[in-house]
């Protein structure tokens, strides 16, 4: 940006600037200002009087008109990767005067997007204006601005002013949710665990495990072995098995190395993939839970998907180390795979093809080894055995 740029967007936020007819009649009243001292004609001195005196109250107007206009923002309720987000401002004159030929531009950030503009023709006395406006997401995170510029020439057109307004925003953008029907790294999670938690918990396991509690009717996303054929052939509709939780004290941890140093395209699947086997357990009827370097452990879907959305590689980590239980291990490295709890499965999204996979097949712990270039939902429905 130019010098003569930044003086003019600086003389516009805290004073006025001439649109282009400002200049134009300020060079003609020069011009008439000159000729009437040169040939002493009063009629010239007269419209070069009018045309500064126009050019005054233009310049004083526009600042005006933009005091007494108060600005409350809504709050922006979370969206999914790749839905729009729903931004609502209102903006309230709060004058005994209509507010008229408004421009606002909404300044979110870049990786949002272009700021978003609008114009209001009139706002009444003591009246508000709601403009909503729906802006499209591509990618998760935790967005947050702060600033909503007003800008109006009114009511002659001949000077610009604009003024900055700070309107505090935040909107959320969760991960991708892929709807997986069969997952066996959370199915069989837990089953390669060690003699001594089964002969504890072999009692308990089996006066609950598969033990039918009740019945409802199918959900989307069920999985297709909790139908109970016969109900459902009696009724005429799908009807999936509620089924008794096991309560030994086994959990599904779903772990995402957000310490470790990741490639951002590799991250963002293992964010994806991090959501996706969470909401698998949940409606497995599992008591699930996600654990981040930086977060430790957390379960609830809210809060799941709110640290989803703000998690970023190569965290500082936390006091509280992963769980010693069997867990879902999701890397970019396959270092210390080995020393993760009996019973845990491993995702591995390799750095170096052949190093990487040679580290998972020579590791005791079934797991999958996930290759960016392939639809990922697929792939999370393959055995715990496969490897890529």
């Amino acid at each position: 940006m130019s010098v003569v740029h930044r003086f003019a967007n600086w003389l516009e936020t805290h004073w006025v600037t001439p649109a282009y007819s400002g200049w134009v009649l300020g060079a003609f009243s020069i011009c008439f200002f000159g000729a009437a001292i040169n040939t002493m004609a009063g009629w010239l001195y007269v419209i070069s009087g009018i045309s500064f005196a126009l050019l005054g109250i233009a310049a004083t107007l526009p600042v005006r008109s933009l005091q007494g206009i108060r600005l409350q923002r809504l709050p922006i309720e979370p969206v999914s990767s790749g839905d729009r987000l729903t931004v609502e401002l209102q903006i309230e004159n709060q004058s005994k005067e209509p507010k008229t030929l408004l421009q606002f531009q909404d300044m979110i950030p870049f990786v949002l997007g272009q700021p978003v503009q609008g114009t209001i023709e009139t706002i009444p006395p003591q009246e508000s204006y709601r403009w909503i406006y729906y802006h499209p997401t591509q990618r998760r995170g935790v967005y947050r601005w702060h600033t909503v510029q007003l800008r109006t020439a009114t009511p002659l057109g001949l000077f610009w002013c604009r003024r900055h307004r700070q309107v505090p925003a935040t909107a959320i953008v969760y991960p991708t949710v892929l709807p997986l029907t069969t997952c066996p790294l959370v199915d069989e999670l837990g089953q390669e665990d060690t003699a001594q938690f089964y002969s504890r918990d072999r009692r308990s396991k089996s006066a609950n495990e598969n033990v039918t509690r009740s019945l409802r009717p199918y959900r989307w996303g069920d999985p297709i072995r909790l139908v109970h054929w016969r109900t459902s052939a009696r009724y005429g509709e799908l009807r999936v098995r509620e089924l008794e939780v096991f309560t030994g004290g086994q959990e599904v941890v779903i772990c995402l190395d957000s310490a470790g140093i990741w490639r951002q395209e590799d991250f963002e699947q293992a964010v994806i993939a991090a959501a996706s086997l969470y909401f698998y357990a949940t409606r497995c009827q599992l008591k699930a839970k996600l654990w981040t370097a930086g977060t430790g452990l957390l379960h609830g879907h809210r809060v799941v998907l709110e640290a989803l959305a703000s998690v970023n590689p190569g965290e500082v980590p936390g006091t509280i180390g992963p769980p010693n239980q069997p867990l879902i291990w999701l890397a970019q490295n396959s270092v210390g795979f080995n020393s993760l709890p009996p019973g845990s499965r491993t995702v591995l999204w390799p750095a170096t093809s052949s190093a990487e996979q040679k580290n998972l097949i020579n590791s005791d712990r079934p797991g999958l080894l996930i290759d960016p270039e392939q639809p990922l939902q697929p792939q999370l429905g393959k055995g715990s055995g496969a490897r890529g």
